[in-house]
């Protein structure tokens, strides 16, 4: 089964199969919506808190309100986890829209939001972690507002899919007129260079990404510099190190972009060292959170 059977919607734990949504949905009309990735390893959550916490802040950029808080949530997806027996390496999707209704393009009055969450295995990229991986630039076509994590993704899949027709992992994005690297299409960008990591600042430009945030503090525990400051295509290829991270893709190393070699090759000192504290804070420290 590609999900475990229960699913949460509006609250209530059932069947997956009972899911069903009216046509006039405004999340699939619109793409008036939120939605969180949250990883769980061997069946217990690594940064819920934070998930959550970006949630309401993606809400409350919307103009859309739950009947849950954040303590109420968390409490609901580990009912969830707990009764679908999760024991493997899965994420949580989570997904928030405004309701269904009759389709305008301003906000109706007195609906409800429909909100669900389903539980999905997921391995953990354990070779593509060691040996890297592959990637290519992009234009950043997409809107103004990335900091909120929304359902509207076209531009993110269109990149990704040009990066995978071209045999690549991922497609770094950037700014048509400064050349800025942004992020990439599911993920966040980092360059180290002189054993400091730099990646851009947050801003409306790009998602804080939850395992961005555990990387900053990761590489403050390790003495790592860690610089919010953008840098340029250009300056990929004369790079010490390139990796991204994401819940799913955790500290990935980057060997090529666009077909050129970055460095050796191989992955570097500074990721491998990341990725070790990350494998020790979120296979550890977080099943004795739980």
């Amino acid at each position: 089964m590609d999900i475990y059977p229960l699913i949460m919607s509006q609250g209530e734990l059932i069947n997956h199969k009972s899911l069903h949504f009216p046509i006039e949905e405004r999340g699939l009309q619109f793409g008036d919506g939120v939605y969180e990735v949250i990883r769980l390893y061997n069946g217990s959550f690594y940064l819920l808190k934070d998930h959550i916490d970006r949630l309401f802040r993606s809400l409350e950029a919307i103009k859309l309100t739950i009947a849950f808080s954040g303590d109420e949530l968390a409490s609901i997806l580990k009912s969830l986890v707990k009764e679908n027996k999760v024991a493997k390496d899965s994420i949580i999707y989570l997904q928030v829209t405004r309701g269904s209704a009759p389709r305008t393009h301003f906000f109706p009055e007195d609906v409800e939001p429909n909100m669900y969450a389903y539980v999905k295995p997921v391995p953990r990229p354990i070779d593509k972690i060691k040996t890297g991986v592959s990637t290519i630039t992009h234009i950043d076509e997409r809107w103004k507002n990335c900091h909120i994590k929304s359902l509207n993704l076209l531009p993110n899949i269109l990149a990704k899919q040009v990066a995978v027709e071209r045999g690549c992992f991922e497609a770094l994005l950037y700014g048509e007129e400064d050349k800025l690297i942004t992020e990439g299409s599911s993920s966040n960008i980092y360059l180290v260079k002189n054993k400091t990591i730099h990646t851009h600042p947050e801003s409306n430009a790009i998602l804080t990404g939850c395992v961005r945030n555990a990387v900053k503090r990761l590489a403050e525990n390790l003495n790592i510099p860690f610089v919010e400051r953008a840098f340029t295509t250009k300056d990929l290829v004369s790079a010490d190190e390139l990796f991204l991270t994401s819940s799913i893709s955790e500290v990935m190393p980057i060997v090529k972009v666009n077909g050129i070699q970055i460095n050796d090759g191989k992955r570097g000192a500074i990721s491998k060292r990341l990725q070790e504290a990350y494998e020790e804070d979120a296979l550890i420290t977080s099943l004795k959170k739980q």
